[in-house]
């Protein structure tokens, strides 16, 4: 709910106020000026008391009595800003989170004095959110910028170094395939997070093999969002990305989370900059050649696909209760027409596009005397 998403922030710039408890014992700020910071890590029955407008004050007010302490500017930073209007929108209280992130952050970055420069990463671009209203002097790096591309996560060559430093360097065809993909700028890279959490790991156990590191680490609801809205002609892009091709997309940048609904096209632009796909060129025309960057974003999506195929089998249990009573009486003109329905909304990555071995182009039917289109079976994927 929005009361207890307010209260986790009053809660981590609380803790994170009282990591310089010694501003109550300063010679250079006043008594009202201790009272004020006393107010910011005030707790009663272990939760911090902070209302709402000292919370929206309170990152001003702390930058303010360290220069008073130090007579130096503070430099504020501020991880992943944009999840907690991510998180409001998947439960509903959006516009009021739009309205407390845009006073907390207005005070801090808009109208402080006390401010040397702040740094903020998020998923979206910082512009186009309505929350810095009048704050137009920000320097923003994205996925397509070059000017700190290098600095999105690691080269190919620091990866080869990093497993030959941990004698490891046989173990550079898995990483790659798994964790390599990316493109920053014109530098191709590899998701740290993953990298070091494996290197971490075959140090200690050579055998071990790879993992979903990164992905596991959030909820994948954009996965999920995404293939639930999907098309039928959206559904065969999918079908294509898995198997390896490239989708060319016309891409927002400036994308905020109200919008992601609309139209399926946002979705894509969201699914861009959240890292789930990445790009190979950007035609004449601005649109990205999107492909999923390696094997464990790929895992992801097949994941999602088969808990989609689950549910649209078993989300009319009446109709699969007829299709086992036509099994059982040996009406196949019945249990012919259940299977081309659910046929025709799966998704296969193992039809003409798979190597021979792998083909199940037996599934693929043309219209018959029902009328039913060409279908492809979800097969391996399910």
């Amino acid at each position: 709910s929005f009361d207890d998403a307010r209260y986790m922030i009053t809660e981590l710039i609380g803790r994170e106020a009282e990591k310089f408890k010694f501003l109550e014992h300063s010679e250079a700020l006043s008594e009202n000026d201790k009272d004020r910071y006393r107010a910011i890590i005030s707790l009663c029955d272990g939760k911090y008391t902070m209302d709402e407008q000292l919370l929206v004050s309170s990152l001003q007010s702390l930058s303010q009595l360290l220069f008073i302490h130090y007579g130096q500017k503070a430099v504020i930073l501020i991880d992943e800003y944009d999840v907690p209007l991510d998180k409001a929108f998947q439960n509903g209280y959006y516009k009021e989170m739009v309205s407390l992130i845009r006073g907390l952050f207005g005070k801090a970055l808009k109208t402080n004095e006390f401010l040397q420069f702040a740094v903020l990463t998020g998923c979206l671009r910082v512009s186009k959110e309505s929350i810095f209203t009048g704050l137009n002097n920000f320097e923003i790096n994205s996925i397509v910028d070059i000017a700190h591309d290098e600095q999105f996560g690691f080269t190919d060559d620091e990866v080869r170094k990093l497993l030959t430093d941990y004698d490891r360097a046989e173990r550079y065809p898995d990483v790659k395939e798994w964790y390599d993909g990316y493109h920053f700028g014109n530098t191709d890279i590899y998701c740290p997070w993953d990298v070091i959490n494996h290197v971490d790991r075959i140090k200690d156990d050579p055998m071990a093999g790879p993992e979903a590191y990164w992905i596991n680490t959030s909820g994948n609801e954009l996965v999920k969002r995404f293939i639930d809205k999907a098309g039928k002609t959206t559904r065969d892009e999918i079908e294509r990305l898995i198997a390896g091709e490239a989708i060319d997309k016309q891409i927002r940048l400036d994308m905020t989370y109200d919008e992601i609904d609309n139209n399926i096209d946002n979705l894509w632009s969201v699914l861009f900059t959240t890292g789930y796909l990445t790009y190979t060129k950007i035609s004449e025309d601005k649109k990205y050649s999107l492909v999923i960057p390696n094997k464990e974003i790929k895992e992801v999506f097949k994941l999602h696909i088969q808990e989609w195929f689950r549910n649209k089998i078993f989300s009319n249990t009446d109709q699969l209760q007829d299709f086992w009573k036509a099994f059982k009486d040996g009406n196949t003109q019945i249990m012919e027409m259940y299977l081309n329905k659910v046929l025709s909304n799966s998704v296969s990555v193992f039809d003409t596009r798979a190597r021979n071995d792998e083909k199940e182009s037996s599934y693929h039917k043309g219209e018959n005397n029902y009328g039913k289109e060409n279908f492809s079976s979800s097969g391996r994927t399910e």
